[in-house]
């Protein structure tokens, strides 16, 4: 009987393995990685994110305590880059895992200005979670006294910080707290349902107690029962959760959360759920390391070893963009250390399908979107944003490559459509080249081409699944040309 069972763990051990070591599968030679903002290099970017107003604006988050603002335009000059906020007076940075990790714009920015932020601060070592509001008289600048500190929670040391946080799409904001740091988690603090760390806190930020700025929503696994837990709790037995999101369109909260020594995981969040730590670590014993409870333990969706040089996994988005129509649905992942960058499919509670995708040539801090629900890849340590390149599919085809005698941009086919068309232009000069969709009031609602083309004749597919009848516009721009035409979507 000794026997078998050590034959069962080992199999079962190399089994993990192999679904664990990522770095064995062969990268998709058809995904490469372009600099989104070549002119722009940034201080220790852990973070990007867009406004939820229209206007096209990219948010980088520093970790010094600076966010920049600038125009969503690949051919963007540091000249246009604006310092929205500065709280570098305000963080403790002793740590590399300190300073400003999170932000998050209320769901309704473009009536309130209010946006949300996650630091530390020093004097005692803490997690500050804040409401900042734009400024009245300039919206590429915030308020830096308009701060209202939502909530605060003491840090035992100075790593495991998480600093996610996000707007569901219940309306509440979602807190990633990490353990409280040290190795292995000292404090049991995962595991303890009565203090912040190592969890997922869930507040009502649109209301306020006699006592807290916020309110518990009642859904809260211990809402009005403080004997079980604290209210704030979502989920708990987390290690460092530094990066969740949702998404949109199955609601589904994906959150990658930082192994200790030996396993990375992805996690489905789920209210009320314990995701293991420190009894656990990814699928296996952690403190005891065998014969441990995993009873009420949730299992990782995903988990994969230290081999290639992977040691912290970076959470990201599933993947609900029109640059790669191909990896729609598909949740992109990736490691901090070796740059790796992978997609996984689930569907029906089971990972369908995992593949490597593309190496990021730095260390990879985070993932962004921008109201376009294109995915950003941050480099930390080089300080530049990339992104994928764009598919053919729905991308950029190229019709010649002889130099045509004149610039020229073609009335769409068919006209009207539904619910994709098709645009031909040429140019007779190598350039950056960019085609916007518009509607009737001029707000822009795509950009179909953002990239440095050569002379040649061009076509580019637009799809307006997402939009509704009407008269549209698109506009080709280059630094010796411009032209624009109406096109007409009928459903």
């Amino acid at each position: 009987m000794k026997i078998l069972k050590r034959g069962l763990l080992t199999l079962l051990l190399y089994f993990l393995f192999l679904i664990g070591n990522n770095c064995g599968v062969a990268q998709n030679p058809n995904v490469q990685l372009l600099q989104a903002f070549p002119n722009l290099t940034f201080t220790s970017p852990v973070f990007l994110t867009h406004s939820n107003d229209g206007t096209n604006r990219i948010f980088v988050v520093q970790q010094n305590g600076l966010i920049k603002v600038f125009p969503n335009d690949s051919n963007v000059t540091p000249a246009s880059v604006k310092t929205f906020l500065d709280i570098s007076n305000k963080i403790s940075a002793s740590s590399g895992e300190e300073g400003l990790l999170g932000l998050a714009f209320h769901q309704s920015y473009i009536n309130n200005g209010y946006f949300y932020l996650d630091y530390t601060a020093p004097g005692p070592l803490r997690t500050v979670i804040a409401r900042f509001k734009v400024s009245q008289t300039d919206p590429n600048k915030a308020d830096s006294l308009s701060e209202y500190r939502i909530l605060q929670v003491n840090q035992p040391y100075t790593n495991h910080n998480g600093g996610c946080l996000m707007f569901g799409l219940d309306g509440n904001l979602y807190i990633g707290m990490g353990d409280g740091g040290s190795g292995g988690d000292p404090l049991n603090n995962a595991q303890n349902t009565h203090v912040l760390l190592g969890k997922i806190l869930r507040l009502n930020i649109n209301d306020t107690t006699n006592t807290t700025r916020y309110k518990i929503p009642v859904t809260n696994p211990f809402y009005n029962d403080s004997a079980s837990g604290r209210g704030e709790i979502f989920s708990w037995g987390l290690r460092n959760p530094w990066r969740f999101s949702q998404d949109p369109v199955t609601s589904l909260i994906y959150c990658g959360d930082v192994g200790q020594g030996v396993w990375e995981e992805i996690d489905i969040l789920q209210n009320g759920k314990n995701y293991g730590w420190r009894v656990m670590e990814g699928l296996v014993c952690y403190n005891p390391p065998s014969g441990c409870d995993t009873s009420g333990k949730t299992l990782p969706i995903k988990v994969y070893n230290h081999a290639g040089g992977a040691c912290s996994v970076t959470g990201g988005y599933v993947y609900r963009g029109t640059r790669r129509p191909e990896l729609q649905g598909a949740y992109i992942y990736g490691d901090y250390c070796n740059g790796k960058i992978w997609m996984l499919r689930y569907n029906n509670g089971n990972v369908t399908s995992d593949s490597l995708l593309a190496t990021l040539p730095t260390s990879l801090s985070s993932f962004g979107t921008d109201q376009f629900n294109e995915l950003f890849i941050i480099g930390y340590s080089n300080g530049k944003i990339y992104r994928f390149n764009r598919s053919n599919p729905s991308g950029i085809n190229i019709l010649s490559n002889s130099v045509p005698g004149n610039f020229y941009l073609s009335q769409n086919y068919p006209n009207p459509f539904n619910p994709s068309t098709i645009i031909n232009f040429q140019i007779k000069e190598s350039g950056l080249v960019t085609i916007r969709i518009y509607n009737m009031l001029g707000k822009e609602l795509d950009v179909l081409v953002n990239e440095k083309l050569n002379a040649g004749s061009y076509n580019v597919r637009f799809n307006a699944d997402n939009l509704t009848s009407g008269i549209y516009f698109y506009k080709l721009e280059m630094r010796n040309f411009k032209d624009i035409k109406r096109m007409v979507l009928l459903k």
